[in-house]
């Protein structure tokens, strides 16, 4: 298991064999692996740390929820992306709360934000990833938030189709309609509504499977 855990963060980290070998080794010994089934939650808000967490197979959800209990996907973390939102004492005037969520079953390598704060003070490029990775979801969260302000409907879930399809690799996006409003913030009915346009549109067919993309061409007009 420890050399399972060593080539993971090895192949996490750029810095990796930069590091002395005694702080690889305390980096190694406050890491463990988590499997969570989809839907089970991973971060649940608040400012506390749950910890550095490396993607090794599955997909995670980053997402803000309201007090009323509405939700918007900020962005998505993918096989082999590391989130450090979910370690927020190591991140300096973080005044908001993120939720983190497996959207499939879902396999990560967890770090104690102590263990790394701790090697990140005798090597500087540790906290330097951290500003690295920060500033990459930063950009990732203000272009949803553009969307969000400044898009139509139709634009943007077209966008989002093409990238769930992307994210996925198929032509089928399994998605609810709430599962889709969810992510991009708006009510099922909106969602709905405007499938039902691209529908008769031959853009997209809505079955019981998901959603087909019938024609990406048309669809990438939208986005566009």
């Amino acid at each position: 298991m420890q050399t399972r855990i060593s080539e993971l963060l090895a192949g996490f980290f750029p810095f990796w064999k930069k590091l002395p070998i005694q702080d690889q080794e305390i980096l190694e010994g406050a890491s463990a692996i988590r499997k969570y089934k989809k839907g089970e939650n991973v971060h649940g808000g608040g400012l506390h740390c749950t910890g550095v967490v490396g993607i090794i197979t599955g997909r995670l959800r980053v997402y803000l929820l309201s007090p009323e209990g509405k939700e918007v996907t900020l962005f998505r973390l993918l096989e082999h992306d590391v989130c450090m939102l979910s370690a927020s004492c190591l991140i300096k005037n973080i005044a908001f709360d993120v939720y983190v969520d497996a959207e499939v079953d879902t396999e990560i390598i967890l770090i104690s934000p102590a263990a790394y704060e701790d090697v990140g003070k005798r090597n500087n490029f540790l906290p330097a990833y951290v500003q690295d990775i920060i500033t990459m979801r930063f950009s990732e969260a203000m272009w949803v938030m553009e969307q969000i302000l400044f898009m139509n409907m139709d634009r943007r879930l077209a966008i989002f189709l093409l990238e769930q399809a992307n994210i996925e690799e198929s032509d089928t996006v399994s998605l609810t309609h709430q599962e889709i409003a969810d992510h991009m913030s708006t009510a099922r009915e909106v969602v709905s509504r405007m499938l039902k346009y691209f529908a008769n549109e031959g853009i997209v067919r809505v079955s019981r499977k998901g959603i087909d993309i019938m024609d990406r061409k048309k669809l990438t007009e939208k986005a566009e």
